[in-house]
């Protein structure tokens, strides 16, 4: 009895949802978001200077590596020449001196990730705001990207986009 009931319930579920399917009118759209960001201009300025900033702060981090290095080796020079408390001051002055250059490079690696950030989520806001826009005025019911790997098929009945929010963007 109960196996009949439950053979009954999953085809009422079945019939229903092939009903609702027929009823409703879906339309599929899909975009490479990593193929769209490629050709948006601003990402290039964008990288450019992510760039400046990355050999900025590598520039730092090596002349800090140096002075900490010169520090080092300049102890061990004359650290037989040295009285106690000479020694012991140079050894905490060298002590802080890697204490520095370890939190510089940690604070790099943030600052880098911030200022990455900063310079690419107005241009990803854009990107997503000109595929809504298309989405709405083309009356999609979903439009999937095909660039973050989640989506693992998608059919011919599936629209690409990308043209379309190019067109949006202003890009050829």
């Amino acid at each position: 009895m109960k196996r009949i009931l439950g053979v009954l319930l999953i085809a009422v579920l079945v019939s229903g949802s092939s009903v609702f399917a027929q009823k409703a009118d879906y339309k599929f759209g899909h975009i490479n978001s990593n193929e769209l960001l490629s050709v948006m201009p601003e990402r290039d300025s964008a990288r450019i200077e992510l760039q400046n900033y990355s050999k900025m702060l590598q520039q730092e981090m090596e002349a800090m590596q140096v002075e900490y290095q010169n520090k080092v080796n300049s102890y061990l020079e004359k650290q037989e020449t040295y009285s106690d408390l000479v020694k012991q001051s140079k050894e905490t002055e060298i002590q802080e001196m890697q204490r520095r250059v370890q939190e510089f490079q940690a604070t790099a690696q943030q600052d880098y990730q911030q200022k990455e950030a900063e310079l690419f989520q107005p241009i990803m806001d854009k990107a997503q705001a000109a595929i809504e826009k298309v989405a709405k005025a083309n009356s999609f019911t979903y439009v999937f990207d095909i660039g973050a790997g989640g989506v693992l098929y998608f059919s011919s009945q599936s629209i690409d986009i990308l043209p379309l929010v190019k067109t949006e963007l202003g890009i050829k």
